[in-house]
């Protein structure tokens, strides 16, 4: 071990793509940058999240979509080849290799730690590499915690020995169970359900509560209970599991009813926890297994000194990919600010500041039919104060939706504040409603009057359309 350590401007924990982004602006500013990784450069989104998931799932929203267009629905009544999806699903994993992702980190002259990193007090890291050394490293400026989340497990006996799935295994098995039961109700539950039903295995999904996606508007997830249940997913609400044990090459789950069920695989998703346990945040004055709560340029506010940062899913703030890089982006340009003596921005237009994800967060569901929703529910928005109408609108009547087949269902709604009339959350449910979030974060986060969005002109035949109508539909 040498005791001297190397010293940076900037020390980076975490490869995933916040600590890309963050790394990337502090080091574009002529900040010297190390980034510390355990695994692999490119983090949970490049490997266990995002793009696998998403490689799973686009083959089944093409082939639910060939099912309602005549001339093609016959061609496409067929299972999916499920070898050749997860291939393709490894490849959008570069087969969970990260030299690609290495690569830009010499391009952008961003040094790479490999190994566990930890504080060890104020500026410093102390990293245990692979080959049972350790390296030092002290930061002149700032250290950034990059290191996300873990899957929340419950606390069941035996649940070690039943080896469950987590998501990395639901985006990752090398093979079709035939056979998976899903606890949980959001959105990794529901993604993962639809991929793997579609892949040929029986899917069953407990929810303890009532509904699905309980986070959004109630629309949101019954349609995408009758999607799944049309699909010939079985749900069963308001169960929890009580016990778990494998039994050869099954799982045999007990339910708090007294109902019991097997499966070949059991996959939680129910939550999760910051990546903070091993992270050495009692050598600072924090409590190891926290969130960490930042401000708005993502300086951690209970450590003196304005040192420590922390940005992405570690914070708590919005548990998204999309989110997380824009808060490195905002953070490390407050670093590169601070750390040439320039005064943080914080206007509307600041570039050190991330705002966006106080009310205007916008996220896609890939399930069939597709949800996205950005800002406020309808009914957040009336708790939260504020004096609001909700105009829904039936997809099904937009004449760009007609051109996605037969028996298409789909459901908008736009929630409106009385007061300054502008939008404070917009939802859409169906097929191909993923390219309609983006016009609706603009319009959130502009803040642009209703009446300056009827000269938005929507291109026809396009699902955009939709815009028209409901603002139609909100003028009466």
């Amino acid at each position: 071990m040498n005791d001297a350590p190397r010293t940076y401007d900037v020390v980076v924990i975490g490869a995933g793509p916040v600590g890309e982004n963050l790394a990337e602006r502090t080091r574009a500013a002529g900040l010297s940058t190390v980034v510390v990784e355990s695994e692999l450069v490119g983090g949970e989104c490049s490997y266990w999240a995002c793009m696998p998931s998403k490689a799973l799932l686009r083959p089944v929203a093409a082939r639910a979509d060939a099912r309602r267009l005549p001339g093609l629905a016959a061609a496409a009544a067929g299972p999916l080849d499920s070898a050749e999806v997860l291939a393709r699903r490894d490849e959008f994993t570069s087969h969970w290799k990260d030299d690609g992702q290495v690569q830009w980190l010499d391009s952008a002259t961003i040094d790479l730690v490999r190994g566990r990193g930890r504080l060890d007090g104020p500026r410093q890291v102390v990293v245990d590499t692979p080959d049972g050394g350790t390296v030092r490293l002290a930061a002149r400026h700032a250290v950034a915690v990059c290191t996300g989340t873990t899957a929340a497990l419950p606390d069941l006996a035996g649940l070690a020995d039943v080896k469950p799935w987590t998501s990395r295994e639901a985006t990752s098995a090398r093979q079709v169970p035939e056979s998976l039961v899903v606890v949980g109700g959001g959105v990794v539950a529901v993604e993962m359900a639809t991929a793997w039903q579609a892949l040929g295995a029986r899917v069953t999904v407990l929810v303890r509560g009532g509904e699905l996606l309980g986070r959004m508007e109630p629309f949101a997830g019954e349609m995408v209970a009758d999607g799944l249940r049309e699909a010939g997913v079985e749900l069963r609400f308001g169960v929890s599991v009580a016990s778990v044990v494998r039994e050869g090459r099954q799982v045999r789950v007990g339910l708090d009813d007294g109902g019991e069920l097997t499966a070949d695989e059991i996959l939680f998703a129910v939550g999760r926890e910051p990546h903070t346990a091993d992270l050495g945040l009692d050598t600072v004055g924090l409590t190891p297994g926290d969130w960490l709560e930042v401000d708005d340029t993502c300086q951690v506010t209970a450590v003196p000194d304005g040192w420590l940062y922390a940005a992405g899913d570690v914070n708590h703030r919005a548990l998204l990919t999309h989110q997380g890089k824009y808060q490195g982006r905002m953070a490390g340009a407050a670093i590169a600010a601070r750390a040439t003596g320039r005064p943080v921005d914080n206007s509307p237009w600041g570039a050190h500041v991330a705002t966006a994800d106080h009310a205007a967060v916008p996220q896609v569901v890939f399930t069939d039919p597709e949800v996205g929703s950005v800002g406020l529910t309808a009914q957040e928005a009336e708790r939260s104060g504020r004096r609001v109408r909700a105009v829904d609108y039936d997809l099904a009547n937009v004449a760009g939706a007609s051109l996605y087949g037969d028996g298409y269902r789909g459901r908008a709604r736009m929630v409106v504040d009385l007061d300054r009339e502008v939008l404070v959350g917009v939802t859409f449910v169906g097929p191909g409603v993923s390219e309609l979030v983006h016009s609706a974060t603009v319009a959130v986060v502009g803040e642009v009057p209703v009446s300056r969005l009827w000269h938005a002109v929507p291109s026809y035949p396009t699902i955009s359309e939709v815009w028209l109508r409901l603002l139609e539909t909100y003028r009466g």
